[in-house]
């Protein structure tokens, strides 16, 4: 049974490195990669809003592809953030969702949210902001752990 087994893996493995190391159907024109980047708008998530939407609109304007806008701080919904909060508070999504950095979600994934108790305070934290229509601008992109303990 050993025999088969092992004879299947080397089979499966000769069948699978044979099929992919043989394909090269793939070519890289750097003359086109080139002008892709050259007649790209720089759009910096530090620059004002109306600039940004300006350059949005001169994109939009030259037929630019733009299914991939950036995100503005603003466009975070402090509501939404608390729903996740809630619901998925335990595995961080709410963080992910606020652009926090991945070492922080994957310590929120490990401790299940603190055992419940960072994950309950940021729901807090974000209600609060959601009932006084707060900007949750101070939470966006926050690395900290513990998220309301500022930047």
């Amino acid at each position: 049974m050993k025999k088969k087994i092992i004879f299947g893996a080397m089979l499966m493995l000769a069948v699978c490195s044979s099929s992919f190391a043989s394909t090269s159907e793939y070519v890289v024109d750097d003359v086109a990669i080139e002008a892709t980047i050259n007649n790209g708008i720089a759009v910096n998530s530090l620059m004002p809003a109306a600039e940004a939407n300006a350059n949005m609109a001169t994109m939009m304007a030259a037929g630019t592809n733009t299914t991939n806008n950036p995100v503005f701080a603003s466009d975070k919904s402090a509501m939404t953030a608390m729903i996740l909060a809630f619901f998925l508070g335990g595995l961080g999504i709410h963080r992910f969702y606020m652009g926090t950095a991945t070492l922080t979600g994957v310590g929120y994934i490990l401790t299940l949210g603190g055992c419940g108790v960072v994950a309950l305070v940021d729901w807090v934290v974000l209600l609060i902001a959601a009932i006084d229509n707060k900007s949750i601008s101070d939470y966006i992109d926050n690395p900290k752990f513990f998220m309301w303990s500022g930047k």
